[in-house]
């Protein structure tokens, strides 16, 4: 829902500072609002706003259709292969890597996240989160690698272990968890996934972690938590990601695992600055005020777009947040999504079909209301429960 030009602030200039999703939809609302001043978009990369969620399965395989709608309308205030370093928050700028200085009424922050790196990092090992990288990847797949090692099992590396058993190679996935994903899909799906990855010709080695890479130029092992060493190749190491906030450090925003927020995604402390996508923490309204970081597709699409409205309204006439988080992955051709936020529940209950014939739904409550839901190849369901979430309903609301 849009805002009227009667309500929109008295902005000039406003800066977006991150080119993926979230920047480019804040871009695209800022001028499907009628905003007529000033548009700057600062992207680090010299690729076009491109769509992440095919690098690791599309893309590895072949593909190279990463386009989002939209990217092509940018006009010349963008600012390519340019990194933001510094945010003078008093002057109302953003210093660049070239030390140009660029003034701003409103900012946009919407730097996303990096993948987590260990220490060393010798060549062979692999971090998935630009195109760059998974072209990369993808020539050290087709290289004669007969293994890929992956270090961590959420979504991008079940993605990348799904995609290189298609490929033919033998695949090692490390997980500190129980089962992969254990914190994110709780414990019946986690549980399954594991089973599904292992029928599926992976090998798992769960309950540990990586702690470091042997090998001087070249990598040529994983040493474990646990002691033992695991001769290795090629590693792709799916980690996790942290927000990119490094270049906020001494601003004088909040910063506590990303930007903090208020629930219309001003940064906390400011009218003038909001983020969105990876990098936003915000306390979620459905969630009595939880404070979360959401870093899938689904939320920095729309995020993006209510950031850039929320600005130009002002903090007194902006709308919270509350989309439900969501996202989605394949795993050896399951689709697994998800709805909510299941790692709130006290209580997961398999509502629809079994986890033998590999079709099921497990809701997630806390105190009796659903808080979350994870469905195995049953998006019927995931939207019944879905639709449960955004009105906090019971079970036993839902099918009455």
């Amino acid at each position: 829902m849009g805002i009227s030009s009667q309500v929109m602030r008295d902005l000039n200039r406003i800066v977006v500072v991150g080119a993926s999703l979230a920047g480019l939809r804040a871009v695209q609302a800022l001028r499907a609002e009628g905003f007529e001043g000033d548009v700057t978009l600062i992207g680090a990369e010299a690729h076009s706003p491109y769509n992440r969620p095919p690098l690791s399965k599309s893309v590895l395989n072949g593909d190279d259709d990463v386009s989002l709608p939209g990217a092509e309308q940018l006009d010349d205030g963008w600012l390519r292969g340019r990194t933001a370093v510094a945010l003078r928050l008093a002057e109302q700028s953003v210093v660049l890597d070239d030390d140009t200085v660029i003034p701003y009424d409103g900012l946009v922050v919407a730097t996303g996240a990096r993948p987590r790196r260990l220490k060393n990092h010798p060549s062979g090992v692999h971090t998935l989160r630009t195109v760059d990288d998974a072209l990369t990847l993808r020539a050290a797949l087709g290289a004669g690698h007969d293994r890929v090692t992956v270090v961590g099992g959420g979504f991008i590396g079940g993605e990348v272990a799904s995609t290189a058993r298609r490929l033919g190679l033998a695949v090692t996935l490390v997980d500190p968890g129980p089962y992969p994903m254990s914190g994110t899909l709780g414990e019946q799906v986690s549980r399954w996934l594991a089973g599904h990855h292992e029928r599926h010709g992976v090998e798992l080695v769960p309950g540990t972690r990586v702690v470091s890479f042997d090998g001087g130029d070249r990598v040529t092992a994983v040493r474990l938590s646990d002691g033992r060493t695991l001769p290795a190749t090629l590693v792709v190491a799916a980690l996790g990601v942290e927000p990119g906030t490094d270049w906020l450090e001494g601003s004088g925003l909040k910063l506590d695992d990303g930007v903090v927020c208020t629930s219309s995604l001003f940064a906390e402390g400011t009218t003038t600055v909001v983020a969105a996508g990876d990098v936003a923490r915000w306390p979620h309204d459905l969630y009595g005020g939880t404070p979360v970081r959401v870093e899938h597709w689904s939320n920095a699409n729309e995020q993006g777009a209510v950031a850039a409205r929320n600005l130009l309204a002002g903090p007194d006439a902006a709308r919270p947040y509350a989309g439900i988080p969501s996202f989605a992955t394949t795993a050896h051709g399951a689709r697994i999504q998800t709805a909510g936020l299941p790692h709130l529940a006290d209580e997961e209950r398999v509502v629809d079909g079994s986890p033998a014939d590999d079709r099921f739904t497990v809701a997630f409550l806390k105190e009796g209301v659903l808080v979350g839901a994870v469905a195995v190849n049953a998006p019927k369901e995931l939207m019944r429960l879905r639709n449960g979430i955004a009105a906090r309903a019971s079970l036993d609301a839902l099918t009455t």
